[in-house]
């Protein structure tokens, strides 16, 4: 039976254009990446949703608390061996007022939502990563600098210490996404297509760590 990874996630896993309204086809995306490393023997599930938070109910937008939607989609796409988690960018918007460790140790709900929610077969391992840094880039987007506002970059970079914490903390894994991709200039929120190479390879080569 392969062994079946969701790969939960915002527009970096989505697989948004930095500067664009649309995606990168399947076979750039990380997550398509990941699928080609891995070979036959996995099957990639593609959770990523443009905007989405991680416990939070936007006050704006609506329909983007991640948590709100984690438990029915495993149950759902379930059976899981992995769950990789990279979530934490739209969380810095100025409109939740948060700090990176109270980011990271949110993604305690999820772990909460792994234990009571119905799946079948054994519960799937976790690996929790800390997303791709903001690039100061971003202040050159209006509509960004207005979400973000000033410091945004300097919150992001404070993300990885936090989430390497919760994870030791609570027995699950790590990764820190910023050593393998960064955000492109055109946005300076959002992966090129070489960030998404690089990343997608570390991906496989954590996944094998894992699984195998």
């Amino acid at each position: 039976m392969k062994k079946r990874i969701m790969c939960f996630g915002d527009s970096n896993t989505w697989g948004a254009v930095p500067g664009q309204a649309y995606r990168h086809p399947q076979e750039v995306r990380w997550t398509g990446v990941l699928q080609e490393e891995l070979g036959d023997d996995y099957q990639i599930i593609e959770e990523g949703y443009n905007g989405r938070v991680s416990v939070h109910d936007d006050p704006v937008e609506g329909r983007l608390s991640g948590i709100a939607y984690f438990a029915p989609c495993c149950d759902t796409q379930s059976p899981l061996d992995l769950i990789i988690i990279m979530l934490g960018t739209n969380d810095m918007k100025l409109r939740f007022g948060v700090e990176p460790r109270t980011i990271a140790y949110g993604f305690g709900r999820y772990l909460d939502a792994l234990k009571i929610t119905p799946m079948d077969g054994n519960p799937p391992k976790v690996l929790l990563v800390s997303p791709i840094l903001i690039d100061p880039s971003y202040k050159n987007n209006a509509l960004f600098y207005d979400m973000f506002g000033e410091n945004a970059t300097d919150r992001s970079q404070r993300l990885a210490e936090a989430y390497k914490e919760f994870a030791d903390a609570n027995g699950i894994y790590f990764m820190d996404a910023s050593l393998y991709g960064k955000a492109d200039a055109a946005d300076g929120v959002h992966m090129a297509a070489d960030s998404h190479l690089r990343l997608g390879k570390a991906f496989a080569e954590k996944v094998k760590e894992i699984l195998q």
